[in-house]
C-alpha cells in the first residue's frame, strides 16, 4: 500500500461521486465512543464492511486528540463514501493547536503519544486542512482508507 504523508497543510481527495456524511458532537469523553459507533454504521450500512476496524481506530485517534488537546465546543466527522474508498476528516474550531511534526512524534512516542502514527500507518493518505482563509477559525484531520487493491 502507497502511503501519502502529511504536509504542512494539504487537502483530502475530491469526493467525486460520494455521499457525504456529517455529525457533530459535544466535546465530551463520550465522543470517540459516539464517532466510532457512527462509522462502524455508516461503513456497514455502505458495504465497506472490510474498512471497519481500521476506521474506528483512526477516528478515535483524531476525535481523542481533538477531544484531549483543544478547547474547542464542538467536534465535527465528515465522511465521504466512494465505491472503493472513504474519506473521514474530524475538524474542531481549536486552529493554533495543530498536530506535532514527525520528529517531535518521535520523541513522544514512549509517551504514548501514537495516535497519528496509527493513523499514518492504516490510511492510504491522511493530512491536515486548516479552514477559514486569511483568519483560520478550524482545522480538519483527515485520511483515506480504500478497499484492498484499489489504491492508486
Amino acid at each position: 500500500m502507497t502511503h501519502v504523508h502529511a504536509t504542512a497543510y494539504s487537502a483530502p481527495p475530491d469526493p467525486q461521486d460520494g455521499e457525504i456524511y456529517r455529525l457533530a458532537l459535544p466535546n465530551t469523553s463520550s465522543a470517540a465512543k459516539l464517532s466510532r459507533d457512527f462509522i462502524a454504521s455508516l461503513l456497514t450500512v455502505s458495504r465497506h464492511c472490510g474498512l471497519v476496524d481500521d476506521a474506528r481506530l483512526c477516528v478515535t485517534e483524531l476525535v481523542t486528540n481533538a477531544h484531549r488537546h483543544t478547547r474547542t465546543s464542538l467536534i465535527r466527522v465528515g465522511v465521504t463514501v466512494q465505491r472503493k474508498q472513504v474519506t473521514v476528516s474530524v475538524a474542531d474550531d481549536d486552529h493554533w493547536t495543530l498536530p506535532e511534526p514527525p520528529a517531535f512524534r518521535e520523541l513522544r512516542e514512549h509517551e504514548g503519544g501514537r495516535g497519528l502514527l496509527l493513523v499514518e500507518q492504516l490510511a492510504l493518505a491522511w493530512g491536515l486542512t486548516v479552514l477559514g482563509g486569511c483568519f483560520p477559525y478550524r482545522k480538519a484531520i483527515w485520511f483515506t482508507l480504500a478497499r484492498a487493491g484499489s489504491a492508486p
